[in-house]
């Protein structure tokens, strides 16, 4: 009789396990996502500081309420609009994207290298136009036809509704802008073909180029010049990429029918 008691009380611990495992897995899969896709200005390296620098998305977590949403950082250096779709890493963010979720591009830098070097074959069209070239891919040894900065970054777009999920484009970061003691900024062609896809393809826009221009012209010169090191005009230490991650935070807060607003922490 005990042991029967015994084997009653194990599989109702057994079962209220299950149960229990099983909500909390549901709760889970039900939490929705924000991805972060970009380059090397996201994510350095492995997101870890390889070399003192950091990308601005390794901070961005700390702005959101964890427990209602995830993070998850999917920027890697050295892509182009053209490569992170090429190389399948888009792939992979895409078959995980469900209704609900969210999306956070910044692409631009490495969109102007050439289209078919022998050193990364990354580069794009200039422009947002529907203007194509065949070339010869030395890298992948095929041929591959390229289209325009704008048409890559619409393909993003046009996928991400199609999953049911928010699209949010931001402008590229401005390189160091500190030129012989002085700030001197410089316009940059693909915040502006950002700025023009994002508004033609009716999604969020954070230009994070010119509110982080804005920052740099308050701060000063010896300030800015402070979130770069010695060997890198384009990648920011930690405060650096703060200080960027902060841009985003008050560039999404301008947003105010972004429904990813409610996660942020209060």
């Amino acid at each position: 009789m005990m042991k029967s008691k015994s084997n009653f009380f194990s599989a109702l611990l057994l079962m209220a396990f299950v149960i229990f495992s099983s909500c909390a897995l549901i709760k889970v899969a039900q939490k929705p996502s924000l991805f972060l896709i970009g380059d090397s200005t996201v994510k350095n390296g492995k997101g870890k500081g390889d070399g003192s620098l950091w990308g601005w998305g390794s901070f961005i977590d700390s702005f959101f309420d964890t427990d209602k949403i995830n993070v998850e950082n999917h920027a890697l250096g050295g892509t182009s609009t053209r490569t992170f779709q090429g190389k399948g890493l888009w792939d992979s963010v895409l078959v995980k994207l469900k209704p609900g979720d969210y999306v956070m591009m910044q692409f631009g830098h490495n969109d102007g290298s050439p289209l078919d070097d022998t050193a990364r074959a990354r580069g794009t069209i200039k422009g947002i136009g529907t203007e194509s070239k065949e070339i010869y891919n030395p890298i992948s040894k095929k041929k591959e036809v390229v289209y325009t900065y704008g048409a890559y970054l619409r393909k993003f777009i046009r996928d991400i509704k199609a999953k049911g999920a928010t699209a949010i484009v931001c402008s590229p970061i401005p390189r160091n802008p500190v030129k012989q003691g002085a700030i001197v900024l410089s316009v940059d062609s693909y915040a502006a073909w950002a700025k023009e896809v994002a508004l033609s393809e009716k999604v969020s826009f954070i230009d994070l180029n010119k509110l982080i221009k804005e920052e740099y012209q308050a701060l000063g010169a010896e300030k800015v010049t402070s979130f770069f090191t010695e060997k890198d005009h384009t990648h920011t230490n930690e405060a650096g990429a703060r200080v960027n991650a902060a841009a985003v935070i008050a560039g999404l807060k301008m947003q105010k029918g972004n429904s990813l607003n409610k996660y942020l922490k209060n």
